[in-house]
Formats: structure tokens, C-alpha cells, sequence
């Protein structure tokens, strides 16, 4: 032992100087340099240098200039230059210490691989109409959603915001077909929130199947799929930590501003004389309102109340990735912290985190996994009875400027106003209450590939396991309201809230997916082959349980028994299964033919309806590549790439939803509900149940029929490139009844929807590129545009009791999304016009018209307008457009970079209703628009004062039923034409030789600006051209101002 002991020393000596010696092996190296030319001469900034099979790696600097440490001794060594858009190139390193390279563009792009469903394909081989965006499209975006990021880079995804809120999705379609496409991510079908909160930062690419493509996915892809790869590491990559971060600042595009108090005042007199000949507001009070000095004669501006400039939205994500022979690996965690524009107590917040690790355990077996987590906070102040995010608009438009939040401006004190509901003054977490809601989710997925002896066949295998959790608390207080007396200085108790409320909402979702492919690949000479088997089972378990209480106190945190007034718990389960089989068969690089199946079977459907057969077959033609064809165009010189495709396709959806509500699980068995209602027998209450009604046994898949034609090409050795498609779907089985058919009112309930009805959408897309290098200055210059309109072929119409209403209502053969109303053709120009005017417009033989009114078109010259006098006037409201477009440009020179995105849209409407039409709407304020250029009289206090002409109509109090309010009309209806600037940004990325001295390989700083200005037609009203309401008045998108670093180690 005491040998043993002294020995000790001697090993650990022996063992520093082997590290030592290892250390000042490893020191000895020396350095490879040189510079990274395009093509044509320019450098490539940004160009990876990579030593082949090590992790040994960087970028080349602004001015292509790349320096890389290596061996001494390595002498056999290679050298590996990779750009995007260009063709790698593999150079000997030998004994050299400088090399210079120039690599070429990829000419035909034609080896990129693209995302496809279940699985990858090589560009040239893709029969069908497939796009994709990069992690450096979505990157530059910095929208809070990965839908946002979307906007304009694809040719038929149609873009529309509901509304503005933190943290809010875009509404998004494929082709206008109607309902959220399918979103796949990393192989796996999940719903549109989970893919609006993903990070976009963990996002490599987006891609799109829009035709017969997505029939691979069966019965949920009628409406087209959106599959999502995120990042990975990648064999060989050098370990590296980036680090991605900015700040911002938000403030409200657009929205109406209202007038002070003194207008306010001068309006209402008139709208008052205009509609009774008199007013009790006298010149007098008009005179203390103007000079706004006196107690009671201030005005109150809502507006600057309410909304708060500069709001700070910020994000930063830091990730590491890297890679070896063996074993592969992205880790990420992203945080997004959102305030509201309205300031105080409105809040988002979302935590992503990302891992995806891939082995290679041996030469045949590769695993993978991947982990996904998520949670997302709102919290704002409770809104009795009503959307925490429509309160704000009804605040700044229905509250008079004449009142004020606080009584006496003593914030102790609610002020009780006309609208009470709508005074900003209460809302807060200590008077209103609060509404808070937590989603988690955790997706562990694993993943294994085993390569067969047998040569190009493999195994692979999935398991994907969801749980999430929602949690929704709510509490709506009691609060009181308050009058000031200045004579008495007291404050007086003259209304508020007694209806306190309290929900809790706990929802938990288990998801189960599991997939078993057998995937072959091979050539054969000219031929090549790939082919898929799998089959796919998902299973879904939901619960839900809603308690809702009246609480007696604002203090009490818990609920209690005694209160509560609903409780009610759900638990369902739905399920899924599916076989697929695809086979895509290529010869000489030429000719391309894909044919695909897909079997289905689904929970909400009877078992004689409850499968479905969805196949597809598409087919490509590669016309640049036959001898005939180079010959005509010098060998490609001119045009490089010229590619024919072609699909056709069933595909289906089980998304059936009769009279717009969810089917019902088991809604295909006869049977009774329970707790229908309740009934007292022999003085006891007994809860009641009621017949189930007529079982929904013939209710089905909806079926679309998918064509697509289309047209690849590029120029000037891929200098432009684009694509053309010809698409139209037709939907066969949307759900409807049989009006023809009676039923008896004594039996209580109506026919089951079946699957009786067709629709069509058709259209057109296309999209230009150009990639230009001048002295340097590289830049893309890029433009896409779609049209997509949807009709009605064979709906199952009611029996109408006229000719009148079947021309009004029949769908047959009809554009779908059409306004109906009245056409004007002026105004009023002098009561005289009014007293001859032999149509009859208002019904009372035009007694309520004075000058400015409005003056519709009687369209059957039958003296009267009623609702014969109705016809098409514009597109539907609340749609996506019919016409929808982007530009992309980008711009690279040295270290700078800029880019610039704008989205397009047009076809589709806003009809302004309320405050957009009606002056003080329920008493409250009018917005400048209906005010600054008004029909009105020279004194507004004498009905028998002359007119002077404006450009908008007389002012009425409140006066919903006048017929300028209450018919829908040209005047009103606002068909929209926008083009928005999505995104700028310039960035400047520092010199390697400084940042290395620093340990850094990489560091960007930028400013980016996000939805910066539009060019509309809707300016003038206030309103944001995306905003997807009736009446454009949602809370509005925000605009932003970021800064921010990316920083690579």
C-alpha cells in the first residue's frame, strides 16, 4: 500500500505531461487562408469554409477574405466551400497555405431537397405544386407568430390578421380553399396553434403542398398542408452557440380618431335640429365647451388615455448545434415577452424550447430524438361580460369627451358615465378583476431508421407523444361608480358592477401518434425508384372541466361550493388510422411519374362511413433536358430549366361541421342526451333527458377533386426563375338538408345534415425571381401573385315562395362570398331635389330626407326602394382576398445587408356598420371622418339657415333606423386594395478579424421595422386593410420597431 501510495505522484506527473505534450501537439498548426470568389469575379461574403470530415470550420468576411486554423502535419486534407444557391466545391489542401476558390451558382438549383410528405425529393423530380421558405425568409420576418412570418413569400397562401392583439395568428388558406389547411411538424399532424407558437427562430423550412401532393395526408388535406421541418445539426458542422435577440417598440397602424368636446357639442345641436327642427344646446354652452376653461365644459381625449406610444415587445433565442460522424444536435430556447399598445396589465409571453438530437449507433442504425416543449401566458384585467381587447374601441368611440374616468379626475373614484361599461378608468387587476391563461405542451418524439442488407430499402419508425395543458382563470369583481357633487364637494354612489363572475377552465389533452414506414430507393441504370409504405394510428384523449361561480367577495382566491352555478366535464376520445403507399418512378432525369394512395379511417363517422380511398397520381416532363430542345436554345444557354407538371388527385376532410358547430361524438347512434333540461315531479326537481333526434348515419367525408397544371422554367442560367399553375378544386358532400323534405314541428327536432352539396374554387398563380450579382452587390428581386375565388355548383337551395327571393338567395352556379345592397347615385343637392323626387326612399314619402342624404338607385322603376332594389355590390366581408400578392428584395454588399417584404391583397371587403356609419352610435362619440366635411348648415342652431354642401352626410343623433343608417350600400361597403411593406431590414455584420479577437466567429447587428406603412384605400376611414371584421374595427395590427444582435461562438 505504501508503494502504491508513493507511486502516485509519478502517474499524475506522467499523466500532465501527456496532456502537455498532447496540448502542444495540438499547437502545432498553422493557418490556411485565402479569398472566396463568385463566378464573376465579385467575393462571397459569408461563403462556409469547412475542413471535410472535422468540425474545423468558419465564414468568410465581408470582403471574402476566410482565415482557418489546421494541423501542420495535415497534409492529405479537403477543403470543402459551400454557398447558398451556389455548388459546393471540394479543393486539396496539401502543403499550401493559401487558396483561393471560386465557385459557380448552382445553375439549375435542381439538387436542393425539398420537404415533401413523409419524406424528401430531389427539385427536378417534384411533380407537383410544392413551395418553400427558408429559416432566412422566416428569420428576417420577427412577427410575434410563425404565421405572420407567411405573408406574401408564397404564391396562393392568403393572409388576413383578425385582429392585433399580443400574441394573435393570422388567418391563413391555401388556394382560398376555405378552413385551415393540415400542418405537419417533423412528421407529425398537428393543430394551427401549435404551429402559430412555434419559435420561429427553431424553423429550417416551411413547405407547402397545395394540390394533389397533399393527398398523401387523406382525409384531412382537402385544404392543402403545411409541413414544418425545424433545425438540426448536421454531420460534420462545427459546434457553435448563437445567440439571437431584439428589442422593440409597437404603436397601432391605423385607427378612427374622434372629435373634442366642443365638436361634439356643435354636432349633436345639429343632428338634433337635422331630425326635430330644434336643439336644447344653446350658443351659450357651444361658446364654454370652445374655451374649455370652466368645471364641466373640459374636453377628455379617451384616445391618450387608453393607449400608451412605444409599447415594448422583445424576443431572444440562444441555441447550439453541431454535429460528428456519429451524432448530431440543435438545443434552443426561445423567449418572446409582448406587451399591449393599451399599457397597463396586458400581457403575452411565450417560452419555447427545442432539442433535436440524431445518432448514428451504427453503419445500419440512425436514431433520433426530438423534444418540444411550450408555454404561452396572457394576462389582462377582467371585462364584465365582454373581449378584453374590444374594450379599448368601444372605449375611444362611444365615450363622450364630455366625461371623464375619474369623478373630479380623483383616480379613488370611478366616474359613472353614459356607457359604463366602456370607461377605461376600472380596468385594472384591483377594481375589474383579472382573466389569465397558461398553455403548456411537452412532445417528446423519438424516431429509428435501420438500413436493410438489401440494397436501398429501410425501416423507420415513429412514436410522438402530445400533452398539454390549458388553464383559463377568470375573475369579474363588483365595483361601484361615483358622481361629484362641487357644491357639496362629496362623491355620491351612482352605479358600477354588481354582477361579480369567476370561471376556472382546466383543459388537458394527451395526443399518441405512431408511424411504421418501409421506404425504398434505388437506380437502374436511367431508371430511378422510391416508394413508400406506411401506416399511421393517432389517438387523442380530451378533458375539460368548467366551474363558473357567482362569488360573494372580491377577496376570496378560491371558489366555493355554496356559489357555483355551471359545472360541467368532458371527457372524449378520437381517434385515427391510416395506410399509405406512394411510388415516384423517374427516368434519365427527364421524365417523372408519382402515384399515391391513401386509406382513412375516422372516428366521427359511422362504421358503414367511416373509411376512405384518397389516391393521387401527378407526372413531369423536363423539356430542357431532350436533345431537340437544347439544340433550339444553344444548349440551355438562355433557357436553363423548363419544366411541365401535372396532377390530379381526390382528397378528403373529416372537418364536417353541421350548422357550423362540432359533430358530436357517437352523433351517428340513436340515443338520448342527458341534463337537457329539468323537470319537478311530486315536488322534486329531476334533471331531464330528451331524444337525440334523428341519427347523423349518412354524414361522411367531404371529397375534393384536385387539378393542377403547371410550369417551372429558369433563365439565363438560373439567374430568373418562376412558375406558373393552373388550379381548380371541386368539393363534393358539403354537409346540408333536405328543405324539401317536412318534418312535423310536434316532433321536436329537424332532418340530420347529409352530404348533398358542391362547391368549386379556381384560379391561377405565379411567381418570378430574379438573382442579380454586380460588383459585389449580390440581390434577388422576387414577386409572387395569386387569384383564388370559390363557387357554388350544386347546393341543395330551399323551396322559395318567389321569384324574387330565388334570384335574391339561389346559390346555383354563383360566385361564393357576394354583398348584396343598395347602389347610390348621390345626394341631395337642395330640399327642392327632395320635393321632386318621385322615388319613395325612406317610406314615408321622403318627409325624413333633408339635403346630403343619400339617394339610391331604384333598380326595377317601381317608385319605391325596398329590398327589390338589392343586388351584388361587392365581395363578401371577413374572407381572405380573392387577388393576393408579395414582393421580396434582398441585398447584400460587404458586411451590409438589406431586405424588404411587401404583401398585397385585394377582392375582398369591409362594410362599415356603428360607429363607421352611425354618429354618436349608443350617444357616443362621432368620428372624424362623419364630422370634418358633413353636409351641414351655415348656423347649426336654425333649421331655416342655408346648407353647405360636404362630402359626407348630415349628422343625426344616434338615428339607427333613417335610411341612410339602415341599408347596406355602396356608400358603406369598402372593397379593399392594399400593399403593405411587410418587413425592412438592414443589418451590418462586423469584420471576422476584429470579432475573432473576441472569441466571436459572427456578430450582426440590425434594425428591422414590421408592417411600417401601407398604400390602401382605406386610409381615409381609419381602418387597417387586414384587420378581418365586418366593420375593420377589431383591436388593429401594430407596428414595429426592432433592434437587434445575432451573435455566433
Amino acid at each position: 500500500m505504501k508503494n502504491n501510495y508513493r507511486l502516485r505522484p509519478i502517474k499524475l506527473i506522467g499523466f500532465l505531461l501527456f496532456l502537455l505534450i498532447g496540448r502542444h501537439t495540438q499547437a502545432q498548426q498553422r493557418t490556411l487562408s485565402g479569398k472566396i470568389f463568385a463566378e464573376n469575379g465579385g467575393p462571397l461574403p459569408g461563403a462556409t469554409v469547412l475542413l471535410k470530415g472535422t468540425s474545423t470550420g468558419t465564414s468568410a468576411n465581408a470582403d471574402g477574405m476566410y482565415s482557418l486554423p489546421i494541423p501542420t502535419d495535415l497534409t492529405s486534407g479537403t477543403l470543402v466551400v459551400s454557398f447558398i444557391g451556389y455548388l459546393s466545391k471540394e479543393v486539396t489542401v496539401g502543403n499550401q497555405t493559401t487558396i483561393d476558390v471560386t465557385i459557380v451558382p448552382d445553375s439549375k438549383g435542381l439538387q436542393e431537397v425539398i420537404v415533401v410528405g413523409y419524406g424528401t425529393q430531389k427539385k427536378e423530380s417534384i411533380t407537383g405544386a410544392i413551395s418553400a421558405v427558408t429559416s432566412r425568409d422566416v428569420g428576417r420576418v420577427h412577427a410575434s407568430t410563425v404565421t405572420g412570418t407567411l405573408a406574401g413569400k408564397i404564391p396562393g397562401v392568403q393572409f388576413r390578421q383578425p385582429d392585433g392583439r399580443p400574441g394573435a395568428a393570422a388567418t391563413i388558406q391555401i388556394r382560398n380553399m376555405g378552413g385551415n389547411p393540415l400542418f405537419i411538424i417533423d412528421g407529425v399532424p398537428k393543430d394551427k396553434t401549435q404551429f402559430d407558437n412555434l419559435s420561429p427562430n427553431d424553423v429550417e423550412t416551411i413547405t407547402v403542398l397545395k394540390d394533389a401532393s397533399a393527398s398523401i395526408y387523406g382525409s384531412r388535406a382537402a385544404n392543402g398542408v403545411i409541413i414544418v421541418t425545424t433545425k438540426r445539426g448536421t454531420v460534420g458542422q462545427k459546434s457553435t452557440i448563437n445567440l439571437d435577440a431584439y428589442y422593440g417598440f409597437q404603436n397601432w397602424t391605423r385607427f378612427p380618431t374622434v372629435v373634442n368636446a366642443y365638436d361634439w357639442n356643435l354636432g349633436k345641436a345639429e343632428a338634433e335640429v337635422n331630425r326635430n327642427g330644434t336643439t336644447a344646446i344653446t350658443q351659450a354652452e357651444l361658446d364654454k365647451y370652445k374655451a374649455g376653461t370652466e368645471y364641466g365644459y373640459q374636453s377628455f381625449d379617451w384616445y391618450n388615455f387608453i393607449i400608451q406610444p412605444n409599447s415594448p415587445q422583445s424576443n431572444i433565442n440562444l441555441s447550439a448545434s453541431g454535429g460528428s460522424e456519429r451524432i448530431n444536435y440543435y438545443i434552443s430556447a426561445t423567449r418572446l415577452d409582448q406587451n399591449s399598445v393599451m399599457g397597463r396589465e396586458f400581457f403575452f409571453n411565450r417560452t419555447n424550447i427545442q432539442s433535436n438530437i440524431d445518432a448514428r449507433i451504427s453503419d445500419r442504425i440512425k436514431v433520433g430524438l426530438t423534444i418540444a416543449g411550450r408555454q404561452e401566458t396572457r394576462e389582462n384585467p377582467g371585462v364584465p361580460g365582454g373581449d378584453d381587447y374590444v374594450a379599448p374601441k368601444l372605449a375611444i368611440l362611444r365615450n363622450r369627451p364630455t366625461e371623464r374616468p375619474y369623478a373630479n379626475d380623483n383616480p379613488d373614484y370611478i366616474n359613472t358615465i353614459s356607457n359604463p361599461a366602456s370607461n377605461w378608468g376600472y380596468l385594472n387587476y384591483t377594481r375589474s378583476g383579472f382573466l389569465k391563461e397558461v398553455y403548456s405542451s411537452i412532445t417528446p418524439q423519438a424516431t429509428a431508421e435501420y438500413q436493410t442488407p438489401i440494397k436501398g430499402l429501410s425501416i423507420k419508425g415513429l412514436y410522438s407523444y402530445m400533452f398539454r395543458d390549458a388553464q383559463r382563470e377568470v375573475f369579474e369583481y363588483t365595483y361601484d361608480t361615483y358622481t361629484y357633487n362641487p357644491t357639496t364637494q362629496q362623491y355620491n354612489r351612482t352605479g358600477g358592477s354588481q354582477n361579480p363572475y369567476r370561471q376556472r377552465v382546466v383543459n388537458k389533452i394527451d395526443e399518441n401518434v405512431g408511424q411504421f414506414q418501409l421506404l425504398y430507393t434505388n437506380t437502374f441504370g436511367k431508371h430511378s425508384i422510391n416508394a413508400i409504405a406506411l401506416t399511421e394510428r393517432l389517438k387523442k384523449r380530451i378533458r375539460n372541466v368548467e366551474a363558473r361561480t357567482v362569488p360573494k367577495t372580491n377577496s376570496l382566491p378560491v371558489m366555493q361550493f355554496a356559489d357555483i352555478v355551471a359545472y360541467n366535464d368532458v371527457d372524449s376520445t378520437q381517434a385515427r388510422v391510416g395506410y399509405i403507399g406512394r411510388i415516384n418512378y423517374g427516368y434519365a432525369d427527364k421524365y417523372f411519374l408519382e402515384i399515391a394512395a391513401r386509406r382513412d379511417a375516422s372516428w366521427k363517422f359511422s362504421p358503414s362511413k367511416r373509411w376512405g380511398t384518397f389516391p393521387s397520381v401527378s407526372l413531369a416532363w423536363r423539356i430542357t433536358e431532350e436533345p431537340f430542345f437544347k439544340a433550339w436554345t444553344n444548349n440551355g444557354a438562355i433557357l436553363s430549366e423548363l419544366k411541365l407538371r401535372a396532377s390530379y388527385g381526390q382528397l378528403g376532410d373529416d372537418n364536417i361541421r353541421p350548422n357550423n358547430v362540432e359533430l358530436d361524438p357517437f352523433a351517428y347512434n340513436p340515443g338520448y342526451n342527458y341534463n337537457t333540461g329539468i323537470g319537478i315531479m311530486s315536488g322534486t326537481t329531476t334533471v331531464a333527458a330528451r331524444d337525440r333526434g334523428i341519427a347523423f348515419d349518412r354524414l361522411s367525408w367531404l371529397t375534393a377533386k384536385v387539378t393542377d397544371i403547371g410550369l417551372d422554367f429558369s433563365l439565363l442560367n438560373n439567374k430568373i426563375t418562376g412558375t406558373l399553375d393552373y388550379f381548380r378544386r371541386v368539393r363534393d358532400g358539403l354537409p346540408a338538408v333536405k328543405s324539401d323534405v317536412f318534418v312535423p314541428s310536434e316532433l321536436g327536432y329537424a332532418l340530420p345534415q347529409e352530404n348533398l352539396e358542391s362547391d368549386a374554387v379556381t384560379g391561377g398563380e405565379g411567381s418570378l425571381t430574379y438573382n442579380g450579382n454586380v460588383r459585389g452587390i449580390r440581390f434577388t428581386i422576387g414577386a409572387n401573385l395569386s387569384f383564388a375565388r370559390n363557387r357554388f355548383l350544386r347546393p341543395y337551395n330551399p323551396l322559395f315562395g318567389n321569384s324574387l327571393l330565388e334570384y335574391r338567395d339561389s346559390r346555383t352556379d354563383r360566385w361564393s362570398n357576394i354583398f348584396w345592397g343598395y347602389e347610390v347615385v348621390g345626394q341631395f343637392q337642395s330640399q327642392d331635389e327632395i320635393n321632386d323626387y318621385a322615388v319613395n326612399i325612406d317610406g314615408q314619402g321622403n318627409r325624413t330626407m333633408i339635403p346630403g342624404d343619400l339617394i339610391y338607385r331604384d333598380q326595377n322603376n317601381d317608385g319605391v326602394i325596398n329590398t327589390r332594389d338589392e343586388r351584388p355590390i361587392g365581395y363578401g366581408i371577413n374572407n381572405t382576398p380573392i387577388l393576393s400578392g408579395g414582393l421580396n428584395f434582398t441585398l447584400q454588399y460587404k458586411g451590409f445587408d438589406f431586405a424588404m417584404d411587401f404583401s398585397g391583397g385585394r377582392m375582398m371587403a369591409i362594410n362599415r356598420i356603428n360607429e363607421q356609419r352611425n354618429a354618436y352610435q349608443t350617444t357616443g362619440n362621432v368620428p372624424h371622418l362623419l364630422f370634418d366635411d358633413r353636409w351641414r348648415r351655415a348656423d347649426p342652431l336654425n333649421p331655416d339657415s342655408p346648407w353647405i354642401a360636404g362630402s359626407q352626410i348630415p349628422l343625426r343623433y344616434n338615428d339607427t333606423g333613417h335610411s341612410n343608417i339602415n341599408k347596406n350600400s355602396t356608400w358603406w361597403l369598402l372593397n379593399i386594395t392594399y400593399l403593405r411593406n411587410r418587413t425592412m431590414e438592414l443589418g451590418y455584420t462586423l469584420p471576422v478579424l476584429l470579432t475573432q479577437k473576441v472569441k466571436i466567429q459572427k456578430a450582426r447587428v440590425f434594425v428591422n421595422t414590421y408592417n411600417l406603412f401601407s398604400i390602401d384605400n382605406t386610409r381615409p376611414y381609419g381602418i387597417d386593410p387586414e384587420v378581418q371584421d365586418e366593420n375593420g374595427l377589431q383591436y388593429p395590427q401594430t407596428k414595429l420597431l426592432n433592434f437587434g444582435l445575432n451573435l455566433s461562438f
